[in-house]
């Protein structure tokens, strides 16, 4: 019998064509259950009496079994799939409709869960808090931001009535250009894992289910709905599934989301390997793990024996009469959508789901003043000084230039990560808010170059706001910012012509990943503010102005040119060959590669400036880690990222390694003189690779490279660990 989530997809048919260093340690499952008077007589799930799985005391496990039991087969049928196509069409304007809906049974006492879109980058149901993009997040390499960061999402879900957030993007930068890039914390699986548990673990402690996504291998946009990433065991382990891994053993993530493409010819959400062998039998997971929205799920039987247990936003492969059809051949067991629907129900114990009301949408208990000074302090934190010849922090120049038609706008990554701010301020606002009434800001949209360079030629500094776009659904075609942006007309030549007029040019970047700079010798200084989020302009002139320090460091590589990147050159690499996508570069990817192959990149990963200066001392090798002093010589305070590179040793010619990577960073601020002890836990996986014949993590012996410093070109102490019985 037709239901009504049946009917909407006839109609959608027929009218569409480590602990937190490393990020593992110990399995861990869901939390067992939630705290409550055991005598309590009612809870909002039911009677404990005439429902014994309402009783808050016992392990979710235990309930979530004893509610199996009463469950009717067409029950469990209209648990595996979600109920609202529409709430994932809604405008990022609606204060209504959540992105997606799996309704209750009230029979059951069974609670109807919504759910937040937007989540990586903020909560996109009505206005909200637009946060700085997550790339932003990662340029700060702050894990206390990425805390409060997952507080704000959080707290503004459930305000707005939802149970779920659906974030953190934990996807790696394999492809520079990538549509989506913008909404994960870049290339480096370490950093990613870094930031990624304090985001999922901060997000839940306001009562939401996180959702981490796009599990895995889900590197680019194009051929997105049934791409395949061809990835060897070793890349997925050492750089696609850390993340992953984190936020399950360590985080506690309650949800995985499976991603639209296939890996290794397996679709992400049907991949057996990927989601019972690895995801659950290995790393413990006992949540829940949802499709991504429409055409992820690749079919009923494979997705159902693959590990899926809940289609979104509504069945397709899922609806009752496919599901009751495989069961009749044979093709799905009882036990296994029994399995499924277990898993769905211990979550919803698990996280209090059934134990509590549920939550209104009452948006207006946000803390907005707080939320948007949260926001400012992320854009600032992830702000990132690439060049200064001396001309910033400004002093108090009288007449101030600002131009591009990016500075007058609120720019943002699009899709379904795009937030709508409340009350945005723009760079043009954010630099005339702080300029004061001492000086004087004129404004040039830069349609006209050559008015552009006469208002730059009588300034006395010039201010260029460039932006290029990121978009869901959309890989860019290059990476000049032409590409990223091209109905702001030739951003590169008006940056050209500006700073011929004014040797005292700042270029501000508003980007969603890496962009070619050309014009980089050219001018006095280069900010990449990424995209900054509703507090961004505000963020821009305080650290403009020096009231704030760059905070930012590169959470990517900026290439200095097009064919310099890891998988320029070669299609079967990116966009793939038959739909394929080869991961021939293994683990050489990002700041990997250009090491490797010795090619020198614009700007490396981890760079940054500060507005002082920091020395290293001869790092410590202990123990437990690695421990190094970093002292600020200059005569302001600043921020400081010391970081932790280790280059392993290869154990065989079949497994080479990379000259270095990210194992450790820390951020901290010091006054002029200051000096800090700065100590980088390291553990057994900090020195491990993945054996493919084992299947397992190794330790091979030899001596291992420290190298501390500013980036990763930027070494400024070396050391050696031996290990396995080798000698440095």
């Amino acid at each position: 019998m037709l239901n009504r989530r049946s009917v909407v997809l006839a109609a959608l048919l027929w009218s569409a064509p480590f602990a937190i260093q490393t990020g593992v340690g110990t399995a861990a499952a869901l939390p067992g259950s939630v705290t409550a008077a055991a005598a309590r007589a009612t809870t909002p799930c039911g009677d404990p009496a005439a429902r014994p799985w309402c009783r808050p005391g016992l392990p979710a496990d235990q309930r979530a079994g004893l509610l199996l039991k009463a469950l009717t087969l067409g029950e469990e049928l209209d648990l595996m799939a979600g109920d609202d196509l529409f709430g994932a069409l809604h405008t990022p304007d609606s204060g209504t409709a959540h992105e997606g809906t799996i309704n209750g049974i009230p029979r059951l006492g069974i609670p109807t869960v919504r759910m937040a879109g937007g989540g990586p980058a903020g909560v996109r149901q009505g206005p909200g808090t637009a946060l700085p993009a997550p790339i932003a997040l990662g340029a700060g390499f702050d894990v206390t931001a990425a805390a409060r960061f997952g507080t704000v999402v959080g707290d503004e879900a459930r305000r707005k009535g939802n149970d779920v957030a659906l974030g953190p993007a934990v996807d790696i930068m394999r492809v520079p250009q990538a549509g989506r890039s913008y909404e994960a914390y870049g290339e480096d699986p370490y950093l990613t894992t870094r930031l990624a548990v304090p985001w999922v673990r901060a997000a839940q402690a306001q009562g939401v289910i996180a959702a981490v996504k796009h599990y895995p291998a889900n590197n680019q946009e194009k051929d997105r709905y049934q791409g395949n990433a061809a990835v060897a065991p070793r890349t997925l382990r050492e750089i696609y599934l850390p993340a992953f891994e984190a936020t399950v053993r360590n985080g506690r993530a309650g949800m995985v989301m499976c991603g639209y493409n296939k890996v290794n010819g397996d679709p992400s959400c049907g991949s057996k390997t990927l989601l019972n062998q690895i995801l659950r039998d290995q790393w413990g997971f006992r949540g829940t793990v949802i499709s991504d929205w429409v055409m992820a799920a690749k079919g009923t039987v494979v997705s159902a024996n693959g590990g899926l247990d809940i289609e979104m936003p509504i069945g397709i492969g899922y609806t009752p009469l496919a599901l009751r059809s495989a069961l009749a051949l044979g093709k799905v067991s009882r036990a296994t959508v029994d399995a499924h629907v277990r898993a769905y129900l211990r979550t919803l114990f698990a996280y209090g789901v059934f134990d509590r009301a549920p939550y209104p949408n009452a948006p207006d208990g946000i803390d907005t003043a707080g939320h948007d000074a949260t926001a400012r302090q992320i854009a600032e934190s992830g702000i990132t000084l690439l060049k200064n010849d001396g001309v910033l922090p400004l002093g108090a120049p009288k007449k101030i230039a600002v131009i591009g038609s990016a500075a007058d706008s609120y720019v943002s990554g699009g899709g379904s990560s795009q937030v709508t701010p409340r009350s945005p301020i723009t760079p043009r606002q954010g630099i005339t808010t702080r300029a004061g009434s001492g000086a004087a800001v004129t404004y040039s949209d830069g349609s006209d170059p050559a008015a552009a360079a006469a208002l730059a030629r009588s300034s006395d500094v010039a201010i260029v706001v460039a932006a290029a776009s990121r978009q869901e659904d959309a890989d860019l075609s290059c990476l000049s910012l032409e590409c990223g942006m091209q109905k702001r007309g030739d951003q590169d030549g008006l940056i050209a012509k500006v700073a011929a007029a004014n040797p005292r040019t700042i270029v501000v970047l508003e980007t969603g990943g890496p962009v070619l700079t050309p014009w980089a010798g050219q001018v006095a200084a280069v900010v990449e503010a990424w995209y900054p989020g509703e507090q961004g302009g505000a963020a821009l002139a305080r650290v403009l102005y020096g009231d704030a320090d760059p905070g930012g460091r590169l959470p990517v590589t900026f290439p200095a040119a097009e064919g310099d990147t890891p998988v320029a050159g070669d299609p079967r690499r990116y966009p793939g060959v038959g739909g394929t996508s080869t991961y021939s570069e293994g683990v050489f990817m990002g700041y990997r590669h250009y090491d490797a192959k010795g090619i020198a990149p614009s700007f490396p990963f981890g760079f940054g400036l500060s507005y002082t200066t920091f020395t290293y001392g001869k790092p410590a090798v202990g123990p437990g880690g690695v421990t190094v002093t970093v002292t600020n010589t200059g005569q302001r305070t600043g921020t400081a990222v010391p970081q932790l590179y280790l280059g392993l040793p290869a154990p065989n010619a079949q497994t080479p390694q990379p000259p270095r990577a990210l194992k450790g960073f820390s951020k901290i601020v010091l006054a002029p003189g200051q000096s800090r002890r700065v100590t980088f836990p390291l553990d057994a996986r900090s020195y491990s690779y993945w054996n493919e014949a084992t299947g397992s993590w190794k330790i091979a012996p030899g001596c291992y490279r420290v190298m501390v410093g500013g980036s990763s070109r930027d070494i400024a102490a070396t050391g050696g660990i031996p290990r396995g019985g080798g000698r440095c």
